[in-house]
C-alpha cells in the first residue's frame, strides 16, 4: 500500500490532510487491515470537539473495537454519514471515500509537527 504523500500520520494509526485551517481524519490501510472486516463506526457529532491525543470515537471489526485517536485539535465540522450505512467502505478505501470526520483547526496549529510523513509512517508500520 502506498500511503498519499500529502497527508500526516500518527503511531495510533490515524491519519490528517490540512487544507489551511480544515483538516479530515482518517484511519490509514494498515489499521483497516489489521482490524479485519469493518461492521460498525461510532464518529462525534459536528460542533463536538476533539483533542490531539484522545479519543473521538471508535471503529467495531469483527475481531475487536478500536479507539480513534485525534491527531489534532479543533471543532468537528463534519462526520462521514455514509460509515453510518456501510462502515465496510473502511476496509476498501481508507485513505479517500471513508474519512472519519473533518475538523476546523484550533488556532495553534504547531501539533502536526509531531506527526509522521508518510514515508516515516512506512518505516514505522514495517518495523511493527
Amino acid at each position: 500500500m502506498s500511503y498519499p504523500e500529502s497527508y500526516k500520520y500518527t503511531k495510533e494509526h490515524e491519519w490528517v490532510h490540512i487544507e489551511g485551517d480544515r483538516a479530515t481524519i482518517g484511519i490509514t490501510d494498515h489499521a483497516q487491515h489489521e482490524l479485519g472486516d469493518i461492521v460498525f463506526v461510532d464518529l462525534p457529532k459536528p460542533g463536538s470537539a476533539v483533542t490531539k491525543g484522545q479519543t473521538f470515537g471508535s471503529v467495531e471489526s469483527v475481531k475487536a473495537v478500536s479507539d480513534i485517536y485525534a491527531p489534532v485539535s479543533g471543532e468537528v465540522t463534519e462526520a462521514n454519514e455514509l460509515l453510518a450505512k456501510t462502515p465496510e467502505q473502511l476496509n476498501s478505501d481508507p485513505h479517500g471515500a471513508a474519512w472519519l470526520i473533518k475538523v476546523k483547526l484550533s488556532p495553534s496549529n504547531s501539533e502536526t509537527d509531531s506527526l509522521m510523513s508518510a514515508a516515516d509512517y512506512q518505516n514505522y508500520v514495517g518495523a511493527e
